[in-house]
């Protein structure tokens, strides 16, 4: 039953291409993401007060995406989007603390089969980080990691590889030192490497050190903290970018930024875009995001088609030109094209889907103080109950035609939303995002032939990902 519908997408989506290859020499892969910073929470898209000095210059040096979505409204799902290259509910992530499947396959351990080193530092939040969890980053690809169960702040306690560590310093400093500690060890070496660096910042609570603070002393105490926790993470995010040139891989390095959500209600900045964190409108999903690949990106661009967090797993994968042994649908596309300059339009439709369900608490402070205890008295600690749990199906199955939550399909510039309500009753709400970017003018009622029109693909697509969630693309294991 698990395997009747295995998509075996991989051979017509991540074809061999060393054309992309800078040299013949696979690149370097650096992923850093942001944890809760909105579209509007940066200098360079117009922020009125924001310090963020390296990552406009790296706007203005690199592929500078100013459509850039977040497959999901909040952190959890969109950072398995960015391993597995599918809508986080395909695997169940619907919310914050859904620990990642281990039937799926990430971009940690496909690359590792052509080669990578890989590592993890900062917010893992897809597990439990101790030793026997199944769901922690060592079980999903990464072969060394620092990593906390959620967002963390200054002095934090980490898990390295399932021993907690206590940190000293800032948050983003912390997690940027460590990684460029493992970098350039690396860097010596012939064989490439992925690092994922995931920052706590700026979740709340703010607790921005002094100095990142200090550009702010005329604003009030709430927006010093959040502007300087942005700051902070703009000043490592600048540490890390400047070390590339030193250690002499900076030319054959990608290097690619975004955030995992929508800007945060009250304190973050959406832009011009409706809605915040939580929410499937634009501000909710629009993220900055940057990528800089000087070997193969000689001189900055800027694109407004739409992409996705899903689309970085298979860009990827055909950039360094490898493919999992089977691959289960995928809701990305490979932007290599578009790195090129070569890719005008989105070649499919996007998705989003927030399902109706409850976060899972993840009070990482807490349970790595636990931790650190229990190890230092000699004793460990077993994974979280949702972890332990972490490759079980639904039982009984999904079914196929109910869709709780709020979901959208965005086909070209047209944006078709679907609330399902808690009894049943579905309403739509159309918006042409080309003329109406803020989502202020909903033309359901106006464009019927429209709606009628964008339906079947989006549910259609809804169907597919309840099938994925009940199992139906993994691949079944011989009986031994």
């Amino acid at each position: 039953m698990l395997s009747r519908r295995l998509v075996l997408m991989a051979v017509s989506l991540v074809p061999a291409c060393s054309s992309l290859l800078s040299g013949g020499e696979k690149p370097n892969i650096i992923l850093v993401m942001a944890d809760d910073q909105g579209w509007g929470d940066m200098a360079y898209n117009g922020h009125p007060m924001l310090k963020t000095p390296n990552f406009d210059k790296a706007a203005a040096t690199g592929l500078r995406f100013d459509r850039f979505y977040a497959a999901a409204p909040v952190c959890s799902p969109t950072r398995a989007s960015v391993l597995t290259g599918r809508h986080p509910n395909r695997s169940g992530v619907f919310k914050w603390g859904y620990p990642l499947r281990p039937q799926e396959s990430t971009v940690a351990e496909v690359l590792k089969t052509a080669g990578y080193a890989t590592s993890h530092f900062g917010k893992w939040h897809l597990g439990s980080v101790r030793r026997a969890s199944p769901a922690h980053p060592g079980r999903n690809g990464f072969d060394h990691w620092l990593s906390a169960p959620n967002f963390f702040d200054n002095n934090a306690i980490l898990s390295l590889r399932g021993k907690a560590v206590k940190t000293t310093g800032e948050s983003s400093m912390v997690t940027v030192d460590a990684a460029l500690e493992w970098i350039g060890g690396r860097a010596r070496r012939d064989d490439p490497f992925l690092a994922v660096v995931w920052f706590g910042s700026p979740h709340s609570p703010h607790r921005a050190v002094d100095r990142d603070r200090k550009p702010y002393a005329d604003q009030p105490m709430r927006d010093q903290h959040f502007l300087g926790e942005v700051t902070g993470m703009d000043r490592a995010f600048g540490k890390l970018r400047d070390a590339l040139g030193p250690l002499g891989i900076r030319d054959n390095t990608i290097l690619w930024y975004c955030s995992d959500n929508g800007a945060l209600p009250r304190v973050g900045s959406a832009g011009p875009f409706r809605g915040h964190k939580g929410q499937i409108y634009e501000g909710g999903l629009l993220v900055p995001s940057i990528l800089e690949w000087p070997a193969r990106i000689k001189s900055p661009r800027r694109t407004s088609v739409r992409c996705n967090t899903c689309d970085i797993y298979p860009t990827l994968l055909e950039i360094v030109g490898v493919r999992p042994k089977h691959q289960p649908t995928l809701d990305g596309v490979s932007l290599a094209r578009m790195i090129d300059g070569k890719m005008p339009k989105r070649p499919r439709p996007m998705g989003f889907w927030d399902f109706r369900a409850r976060g899972i608490s993840t009070p990482s402070a807490k349970w790595m103080r636990e931790l650190l205890v229990a190890q230092q008295n000699g004793d460990d600690l077993p994974p979280h109950a949702s972890s332990q749990k972490a490759a079980e199906l639904p039982s009984p199955a999904h079914p196929l035609d109910r869709f709780p939550g709020h979901a959208a399909w965005i086909d070209g510039h047209w944006k078709l939303h679907r609330i399902e309500n808690k009894d049943g009753s579905v309403r739509f709400e159309l918006y042409d995002l080309a003329t109406d970017p803020s989502e202020k003018t909903d033309l359901a009622a106006d464009q019927s032939k429209r709606v009628a029109q964008l339906k079947p693909g989006l549910t259609d697509w809804l169907k597919s990902v309840v099938g994925s969630y009940n199992g139906d693309d993994y691949v079944k294991e011989p009986a031994r």
